[in-house]
């Protein structure tokens, strides 16, 4: 089992490998008929390959629709079968960051949730692949606050990592709703950069595709890269809609994210990681362009 999986992820890498190689020949290949439909002159940095790329001009995909990248590895399934999620915590949990995996596991219809007890990180990963288990979430505390939560993708990644700030649990809110078992729509709010999208592609595929009846919300809304996590629940009165708050709360950070799971943290590749001590980190936006 674990050399078939070591096969597949040397290939999944390989894939990833040329995937950039192919993308800056799409691209020469753009700039290129773009200057010839135009009547330009060829850039500069194109003239030396411009006759071979000319030859194969005919044969590009134009309409996208035969361009595949590592994503579409990663999420082939995604809207065909419903994603299994295991919900689990860092060893030693305190007495509340066991009641907010509970309330995490309510957020994702189609998730479990188990106490670590003894598992490793290898060992956790292993058990969650062979009881196809599509993503594994990992939440974390400091003194009793739940501060981190991490995303891993199974059986090849990507694995993001947040910092949770202002968790609000259930029992906080006044005025809480009841949970529905629905599957949520989903509200995504000022993504727009590729990372944007990135980060939007790992949390959607979170959740399965829900009806058009259901009456479930889930918004995440980005601000400064600051992700604001909700949970509604609404109906409709005399033709206006109401929404009622069911919870929990909290903010969410993204800092990283890595090209491999969540036992591979050190080894695998880095996708996108926050420059945190930049002089101009304060000001780059990464997730949206405003």
């Amino acid at each position: 089992m674990l050399r078939k999986q070591t096969r597949e992820r040397r290939e999944f890498l390989y894939r990833k490998s040329i995937e950039d190689r192919e993308k800056t020949i799409a691209s020469k290949k753009r700039s290129l008929k773009d200057a010839v439909d135009e009547n330009k002159s060829i850039p500069t940095n194109l003239r030396k390959d411009a006759l071979t790329l000319h030859k194969t001009l005919d044969w590009e995909d134009e309409g996208g629709e035969g361009v595949t990248s590592h994503i579409d590895d990663e999420y082939q399934l995604a809207g065909v079968d419903d994603p299994r999620i295991l919900i689990t915590t860092s060893r030693n949990p305190s007495a509340r960051l066991k009641q907010f995996a509970k309330e995490v596991k309510l957020i994702f219809p189609t998730s479990q949730r188990i106490n670590r007890g003894n598992y490793k990180k290898l060992s956790l990963t292993e058990a969650c692949i062979d009881q196809k288990i599509t993503d594994l979430i990992i939440l974390k505390e400091h003194r009793g606050v739940p501060d981190g939560m991490i995303v891993s993708h199974l059986p090849h990644g990507p694995t993001a990592y947040y910092t949770l700030y202002n968790t609000v649990m259930r029992h906080d809110i006044p005025n809480l709703g009841t949970v529905s078992e629905q599957y949520p729509h989903l509200i995504f709010h000022n993504f727009t950069t590729r990372h944007g999208e990135r980060a939007k592609s790992i949390l959607k595929y979170l959740f399965p595709v829900p009806k058009e009846e259901s009456r479930r919300v889930i918004t995440f809304a980005n601000t400064d890269d600051y992700i604001s996590f909700r949970h509604h629940v609404y109906k409709s009165v005399d033709g206006r809609i109401q929404l009622k708050e069911v919870g929990p709360r909290f903010e969410m950070f993204l800092y990283r994210i890595i090209l491999g799971t969540f036992e591979n943290e050190t080894s695998a590749d880095v996708e996108w990681q926050h420059a945190r001590f930049l002089r101009t980190a304060k000001k780059r936006k990464f997730l949206s362009d405003v």
